[in-house]
C-alpha cells in the first residue's frame, strides 16, 4: 500500500512516518505532549525513544496514557549486561506507563549480542519477550560490520541504521540484505542530523525503498506539519527533487560528521557532534544561531583540544575527528572575520 511500510517479520505495518523522540527531551512536558498527540491524531503510529534520551520516555508516557494499544512504541537500552538491561526495561515500562514495549532494541552496541556471548544481553531480552514485556527484539547501530552481522545472525527482527540520500552503496546493500532476510529496516538520521534541509526530497528518496521506515526527529510543530502533510500527499521523485539530491550529494561528498554524538563526552568539554560539522551548518541553515557569543565560546574550546584521540577512536565512521575539528575552527574564524560569506 502506498505510503505504508511493513517492518519485516514483526508484521508491524505503519505509514512511512516514524516519530523520532530524541529532540522532545529539549522541550517542556506540555509542548512534547502537544506534539506527540498531534502526531497521533495526524496518523503517525510508530514512536521511537530510548533510555538514553533523558525524559523522552516520560513524555511519551504522559501523551499516550489511555491510547496505548493504538500505537507502536520502540525504545532502547545501551546496557552492557543482562542484569543492567533488565533494570533499563523496568524503568522504561514505568516511564512509558505501559506493561510492554512493541520493539526493544540494543542501543548501538560495539558487537552483535548473541546467546552465549557472556554478556547475558540477548538472554535477558529473550526472557523478557517470553514474559510479554517485549513484543519484538531489534538492534540499532552505526557500524556496517555489526549491522551486517546482526542481519546474518537471524536473531533480530529489526535493524535501525542511518539511511538517507547521502548514504553509500554499502548502506543500500544493507537495506537490501534486510529485505531479503524479512528484517524490518528503520532509518535513523533520515535528515542526516539536520544537514538535509529539504524534507520532501528526503521523503521521496525514502519512498524508493518499500521496506524502509524513516524516523524523523521532531522538535517543532512546523516540522511535524511537513511530515503529516506527506501522509496524504507523498512527494514524488520529480526532476526538481532529483536535482536537490544530486546537489547535496556533491556538496556533502567525502568525510563529514553526521552528528551522532558517539564520540562524546570530550575531556575538555568540546561539543564535538556540532563543532565538527560547523562549516556545513553555517552553509546549510541560517547562520545567525551559529554565530552567537555562546556558539563562539563552544567553537573556541577546540583550541583546548588535548589531541587524546578518544573521539577519533570512538567514531563509528572512522573520521579523523581532531583534524576535522581544527578545519571547522579555522573556517569559523574566517566567517567571523568576514572573509567568507555564509547563509
Amino acid at each position: 500500500m502506498q505510503g505504508q511500510v511493513r517492518l519485516g517479520k514483526t508484521e508491524i505495518v505503519v505509514n512511512k512516518n516514524g516519530f523520532g523522540a530524541l529532540p522532545i527531551q529539549r522541550i517542556s512536558d506540555q509542548a512534547a505532549v502537544h506534539l506527540l498527540r498531534k502526531a497521533f491524531e495526524g496518523g503517525i503510529r510508530f514512536f521511537d525513544t530510548a533510555r538514553a534520551y533523558s525524559d523522552s520516555e516520560h513524555k511519551l508516557g504522559l501523551a499516550f496514557e489511555g491510547i496505548r494499544e493504538k500505537i507502536y512504541i520502540a525504545t532502547k537500552s545501551g546496557a552492557a549486561t543482562g542484569e543492567a538491561m533488565r533494570e533499563d526495561l523496568a524503568r522504561s515500562l514505568e516511564n512509558l506507563k505501559t506493561d510492554y514495549v512493541d520493539l526493544y532494541q540494543f542501543h548501538n552496541p560495539s558487537f552483535c549480542p548473541r546467546p552465549g556471548d557472556g554478556s547475558g544481553l540477548y538472554e535477558a531480552a529473550w526472557e523478557a519477550k517470553k514474559e510479554g514485556k517485549i513484543r519484538h527484539i531489534g538492534i540499532t547501530n552505526h557500524r556496517l560490520k555489526v549491522a551486517f552481522e546482526a542481519v546474518e545472525s537471524g536473531l533480530y527482527e529489526t535493524l535501525q541504521f542511518p539511511f538517507c540520500y547521502l548514504s553509500t552503496q554499502k548502506d543500500e546493500e544493507l537495506v537490501a540484505a534486510c529485505k531479503a532476510a524479512d528484517m524490518g529496516f528503520i532509518a535513523m538520521k533520515a535528515l542526516s542530523g539536520g544537514l538535509i534541509t529539504n524534507s520532501a526530497a528526503a521523503y521521496a528518496h525514502a519512498c524508493l525503498y518499500d521496506n524502509v521506515l524513516p524516523i524523523w526527529g521532531v522538535q517543532r510543530e512546523k516540522e511535524l506539519d511537513e511530515f503529516l502533510s506527506y501522509i496524504d500527499n507523498p512527494p514524488a521523485m520529480t526532476e526538481e527533487l532529483s536535482g536537490v539530491i544530486e546537489k547535496d550529494r556533491q556538496e556533502l561528498a567525502g568525510d563529514f560528521c553526521r552528528g551522532c554524538g558517539y564520540c562524546m563526552p570530550c575531556p575538555v568539554g568540546i561539543e564535538i557532534n556540532n563543532c565538527a560539522r560547523m562549516s556545513l551548518l553555517l552553509r546549510r541553515s541560517p547562520s545567525a544561531s551559529q554565530l552567537t557569543q555562546e556558539a563562539q565560546k563552544k567553537m573556541f574550546l577546540i583550541e583546548k583540544c588535548l589531541h587524546c584521540n578518544q573521539c577519533k577512536g570512538k567514531c563509528p565512521y572512522g573520521l579523523d575527528t581532531p583534524s576535522l575539528l581544527q578545519k571547522n575552527l579555522e573556517d569559523y574564524k574566517q566567517v567571523l572575520a568576514g572573509k567568507v560569506s555564509v547563509v
